[in-house]
């Protein structure tokens, strides 16, 4: 039988990357005590009120179907967020999807095609080669130097640009190095992308996981507004993977002609879910009633780590004593107790002692002469 090109073009780029993570909760599943350390999926519940909520709108009869563009209450609460970061914000610029993966392979889809080219910075994000294969376009990558810290330079920017390039994809806070950039680095990106004419695409998803520093964005400056699109959910600030609510938000021309297409994969996601997002003291634009709350506040008054930390802990501290460092073996370690043991492929794990009241220490994954250090996005994870 014959198949579409985009079957030859995605294999290898589906289930086969998650296999590491699809073991871990094998191992899991038969009592295996094992530390993920595979996915970015917050280790806290949902606020209680949040579950609340959607329960609330369940058994209120929010079961139909959505909008095609977004449930209004949904739109006008990212107005309101977006319109914080820049005033001339409406619902026009705005379009609902399940959860970011799909949001970016829509925006993707109408952006490039076949003999396009998008950049990326490296490391990435798994995901990233399949959303761009699937359009038919080329993705090429700009290296993510340790010594710069893993933040996207400028002139490396500007070095890997070519006639057939159209699109930036820009991962900030960045997974998996937790880079978060500056106002100036921001500026200098934006300055390159309006040099060359390219889209940029923002995937923000960590946008409201940051502890220590300011979050800056291109879609915060009005002279780039007809060539960023942002794109994010309630997948790690409200601690949701599972409900799969995000969107994108753009130009308005670039919505109105993407709506089709949306609305040709799916018509509008579930609206009790939608409900979660937009409830109680500011909704999507509150971190408060999210995984943020819970990762910053996660000892109580007493400083006893919650059951999810406190069980991690516990598995983590079994696991070392249960597991020499003997090399060639692979490892997960307490993060209070060991620095530098061996991991498989040549990489190790080594601690980062705690910066602030209720974080575990944060890991560093060392190889080939690089280091990660995930001090922002991914030690919230």
């Amino acid at each position: 039988m014959r198949y579409a090109s985009i079957t030859n073009r995605l294999t290898g780029l589906g289930s086969g990357k998650w296999a590491v993570h699809i073991e871990a909760r094998h191992m899991i599943h038969e009592g295996v005590p094992v530390i993920e350390l595979t996915i970015g999926e917050p280790d806290v519940v949902p606020d209680r009120r949040l579950l609340d909520e959607c329960a609330r709108a369940m058994y209120a009869g929010r079961t139909r179907y959505s909008n095609g563009r977004g449930e209004p209450a949904v739109v006008n609460a990212l107005v309101e967020k977006y319109q914080k970061r820049r005033a001339d914000v409406t619902a026009e610029n705005v379009l609902c999807f399940p959860g970011t993966q799909t949001a970016l392979f829509a925006v993707m889809l109408g952006l490039v095609e076949a003999g396009d080219v998008v950049l990326t910075g490296d490391p990435l994000y798994a995901t990233y080669e399949g959303v761009v294969a699937s359009t038919g376009a080329t993705l090429k990558t700009v290296p993510l130097h340790p010594e710069r810290r893993f933040h996207l330079q400028a002139d490396d920017l500007e070095a890997a640009i070519a006639p057939e390039t159209r699109v930036l994809l820009l991962n900030n806070p960045h997974n998996p190095s937790g880079a978060v950039l500056s106002r100036e680095e921001i500026a200098a990106i934006g300055a390159v992308c309006r040099k060359h004419d390219l889209w940029i695409v923002c995937d923000e998803v960590y946008e409201q996981l940051i502890f220590e520093k300011q979050f800056f964005s291109p879609f915060d400056d009005p002279a780039l507004a007809e060539r960023v699109i942002a794109v994010s959910s309630i997948s790690k600030s409200h601690a949701a993977p599972g409900f799969r609510s995000g969107w994108a938000v753009g130009p308005a021309e670039f919505c109105e002609r993407l709506l089709p297409v949306s609305e040709t994969m799916l018509f509008g996601g579930r609206a009790d879910v939608l409900d979660l997002g937009v409830h109680r003291r500011g909704g999507l634009g509150h971190d408060r009633d999210g995984a943020v709350a819970a990762f910053r506040y996660s000892r109580g008054d007493e400083g006893q780590l919650l059951p999810a930390r406190q069980d991690r802990r516990r598995r983590a501290q079994g696991l070392e004593r249960d597991h020499p460092a003997d090399a060639g073996r692979r490892h997960v370690h307490s993060a209070r107790r060991l620095r530098h043991r061996p991991v498989r492929r040549g990489f190790r794990l080594e601690t980062a002692p705690e910066q602030a009241r209720g974080r575990d220490a944060g890991l560093v994954l060392r190889g080939r002469g690089q280091r990660f250090r995930p001090s922002v996005a991914d030690s919230a994870r």
